[in-house]
């Protein structure tokens, strides 16, 4: 491949990548203008619309053949059934904390989410890691020990988060390319259309009931793209890591907490005592230092890369 398009296959990808990570950074503000609509009605109508979504673009992009090579995989069917699960679970964790005024705690999640992945690695692919990515793993896990312990709250809105989202990382690596972006998605939403049906009829029953429709022409059309405002990021995201290394990946991952950190704290207000903080220094010395290690290793691939000289 000549430099010029290997170039700009490389610019395409930090494009899309950091596009999906700068949607996932404002996306609290999204789900803050559909107040009066409550966290479980919220997720309910993001997998419906979803997969409506969804079905429209394999649609457009003729992708309903290698659909049907999917659905004849029971195994494959299986594993997007489980990640349709684990991104519901990250999903639900993700608008509750957004709605109850814990933008910074969803924050801190996300800046754990890269050294859980390393950690899963670990021990669940059995990769061996380096001293600087151990290195992280404790600061990290002081960081967590520091907010229970001084902070006096147990983060279970950050912890759930990288759990689930790690989690679902790892099935995504497992599956591979045998499910593309879009089909993925399709199938996570419709396994899930069960448990949306259900929230659904549970808040119908609550005083406040279903509010798609009930609070005039604009708060309908808002909630109405929380289908779009689902995929498109992992869509782009998905584009992203076909054309980038995973050590560029790596590193622009971080945008989304840091914008979401900064929503928490400056534009909602969010408290942040002095044990709070000590907390998410920790959590940041972490960073640097898997950021750190991210970058040598990505030096030293290119040394080893280059030939030798005659």
């Amino acid at each position: 491949m000549p430099p010029e398009t290997t170039r700009a296959t490389r610019t395409a990808g930090v494009a899309y990548a950091g596009g999906a990570y700068l949607l996932w950074g404002i996306l609290p503000l999204y789900f803050l203008l559909l107040v009066p609509t409550g966290p479980w009605e919220v997720v309910a109508w993001r997998v419906l619309l979803s997969l409506v979504f969804c079905l429209l673009l394999l649609t457009v992009t003729r992708g309903w053949a290698a659909f049907g090579v999917i659905l004849r995989q029971p195994k494959l069917l299986a594993w997007t059934a489980l990640a349709g699960l684990l991104i519901y679970i990250n999903w639900q964790v993700f608008v509750l904390g957004t709605l109850t005024g814990h933008v910074v705690e969803t924050s801190l999640g996300y800046f754990i989410n890269p050294i859980t992945t390393v950690l899963l690695g670990v021990f669940v692919l059995k990769e061996r890691i380096r001293r600087l990515q151990w290195a992280a793993i404790a600061i990290a896990a002081i960081a967590v020990v520091v907010i229970v312990v001084a902070y006096g709250a147990f983060p279970w809105i950050a912890l759930s988060l990288t759990a689930s989202f790690g989690v679902y990382g790892l099935i995504k690596k497992k599956i591979g390319p045998a499910v593309d972006a879009v089909s993925g998605l399709t199938l996570e939403s419709f396994w899930l259309i069960p448990i949306a049906v259900v929230q659904l009829i549970i808040v119908a029953q609550t005083p406040a009931g279903i509010t798609m429709g009930a609070n005039g022409w604009g708060h309908a059309l808002v909630l109405g793209f929380a289908g779009v405002v689902t995929a498109v990021p992992l869509l782009l995201f998905a584009a992203g890591t076909r054309r980038i290394d995973l050590t560029v990946i790596g590193m622009i991952q971080f945008v989304t907490p840091v914008m979401q950190f900064i929503l928490g704290v400056v534009v909602l207000g969010e408290p942040m005592p002095a044990e709070r903080w000590a907390g998410f220094i920790i959590v940041w010395i972490a960073i640097i230092v898997f950021v750190v290690d991210l970058i040598l290793a990505a030096r030293r691939g290119r040394a080893a890369a280059e030939p030798e000289p005659v």
